[in-house]
């Protein structure tokens, strides 16, 4: 099907100020894990909106899509996030140190970091989903690559799923397809998806909306809400039956907190929010997020006045540094619209954007099953390649080792095995394996030539080159495991290339591995 321009801009208009009202709504209460009573916004917004990390954040992603296009990637994304990103508070601190240290994402969102799994990138879902309008498949991938920069496990899922559900919201206006379709794209036993379907259960079966919260939360523990306080201060009233759970573990529950406000707000837009901010805990961010929901599905034009004429469409930034040029920062909702529109058909391209269209730019979308997730099993492994796209699905993409790190070049795709850790130790053996798969739109059989440029006083136990067939089948990959020992190798980090080149053909690619000295 195809969304026209009237519509697009619409829904794109109506997301940005849904999470602007949201983002403010939700602020005052975010990190306290009591049950809010709340019926509108409660700061003095007449000198216009607080800013909110939540909106912000992602108009440094935007930017990275404005120079980079569709071959933006994680490691762009992290170079932005280095140069643009102000905060250095958990997550986004330690995404950041990994970076600076060498770490290329996926490794930077894993290594020490404790708030892998918490909210910081789910906020972050709506520009790939306004990029994407209709292709939630193309919007989850985008997502991914966005996460794993400063996330691991549930924190990535988390924005996942709500890339996938925004990117559908589009063009299916039903919510439980909705969900089903978004539910798709992540794990099945991963604890955002058990925490999702506690919420929605609880409401189909009556639940009250207080006992729904505590299940919620005992379903998926958080400790968002007690980030401020000494154990022994923790509320206890409104918290009665509330378990514990470990620092940083706080996405699944927040994603569900989001969609429990949906269901019991019923249909009612300012409900519908109060209800995400009663919950409590990550208040801003559910909030935010279920209003960028709403907006896509009523349009602009469907969002009620009474909570857009309060911030009379400005949106106010907290967390972009400006110093450095490089990022131009809008002032209003119809500014930072018009800039994602503007970036659109060079991201989707002429396939799925015509720019002539009769009325401006139509997009063309997913409908139906077409919603849902692809999966691996749709080929025969080892059947004839005939172009078939290698890229793994997204919900595959979550499956993989956030120790492995890949690699896109025109011929081929590289990926880096790391095990289970990023240290070495004096005199042990370690091992790391390399992974060689044709690029779908230029697959032949050939050779693939595998070469490793170790430094002084790290021993090649099995070679420093390979060769290996690579063929086009479906599934085919030319491996060599490197193995190696740093008998003298006596500095901090280790660190050594990898380079991939394809027999008759003359583009080379290669990978930086580092390793750092475990004490």
């Amino acid at each position: 099907m195809k969304l026209d321009f009237a519509t697009y801009k619409d829904k794109v208009m109506g997301c940005w100020t849904g999470k602007n009202i949201g983002g403010v709504l939700g602020a005052p209460f975010e990190g306290i894990r009591q049950m809010n009573d709340v019926s509108f916004y409660t700061q003095d917004l007449s000198m216009g909106p607080p800013p909110n990390d939540d909106l912000d954040l992602q108009i440094i992603w935007l930017a990275a899509v404005e120079r980079y296009g569709r071959n933006v990637n994680a490691s762009i994304l992290g170079e932005y996030w280095l140069s643009y990103c102000i905060p250095n508070w958990v997550e986004y601190g330690t995404g950041k140190a990994n970076l600076r240290a060498g770490l290329q994402p996926p490794l930077s969102g894993v290594v020490g970091n404790t708030y892998k799994d918490s909210c910081g990138c789910f906020i972050r879902s709506e520009i790939w989903a306004c990029l994407a309008p209709g292709n939630p498949e193309l919007a989850a991938r985008y997502a991914y690559e966005d996460a794993i920069v400063d996330h691991e496990g549930e924190g990535v899922y988390g924005e996942i799923f709500f890339a996938a559900l925004e990117s559908a919201a589009f063009v299916e206006p039903d919510k439980r397809k909705l969900i089903d379709i978004a539910l798709s794209y992540i794990p099945e036993e991963c604890r955002t998806a058990e925490a999702i379907r506690c919420a929605m259960e609880c409401y189909d079966t009556g639940v009250e909306f207080a006992e729904a919260r505590r299940r919620i939360h005992n379903t998926a523990p958080g400790t968002f809400g007690i980030q401020s306080c000494t154990l022994s201060r923790i509320p206890v009233e409104g918290n009665e039956g509330m378990e514990l759970g470990a620092p940083g573990f706080d996405a699944p529950e927040n994603v569900a907190f989001t969609i429990a406000g949906w269901m019991y707000g019923e249909e009612d837009f300012g409900k519908s929010l109060c209800m995400a901010v009663a919950c409590g805990e990550d208040t801003d961010c559910t909030c935010a997020t279920l209003g960028a929901v709403l907006g896509i599905l009523s349009g602009a034009g469907g969002l009620p006045e009474k909570w857009t004429a309060p911030l009379d469409d400005k949106i106010s930034t907290l967390c972009i540094d400006r110093t450095g040029g490089g990022i131009w920062v809008p002032s209003t909702v119809t500014q930072l619209t018009d800039r994602v529109m503007r970036a659109v058909p060079g991201f989707l391209g002429p396939e799925r954007c015509d720019i002539f269209a009769e009325g401006g730019m139509s997009i063309e979308c997913r409908e139906g099953d077409d919603l849902y997730c692809r999966k691996a099993a749709d080929y025969l492994p080892g059947i004839n390649g005939g172009g078939k796209d290698e890229a793994l699905p997204v919900r595959d993409l979550c499956g993989l080792s956030a120790y492995v790190v890949r690699y896109d070049f025109p011929a081929f795709r590289l990926t880096v095995d790391y095990g289970d850790s990023v240290f070495f130790k004096t005199g042990e053996l370690r091992k790391v394996k390399v992974s060689v798969v044709n690029s779908h739109t230029m697959c032949q059989q050939q050779w693939a030539r595998i070469r490793v440029y170790m430094p002084e006083g790290v021993e090649a136990v099995n070679g420093r080159a390979f060769q290996l067939p690579l063929n086009n089948l479906y599934g085919a990959r030319a491996e060599a495991e490197i193995a190696f020992r740093p008998e003298a190798y006596e500095g901090g980090k280790l660190e050594f290339i990898v380079e991939v080149s394809l027999e008759g053909r003359h583009s080379t690619g290669s990978a930086k591995v580092v390793l750092m000295r475990e004490t």
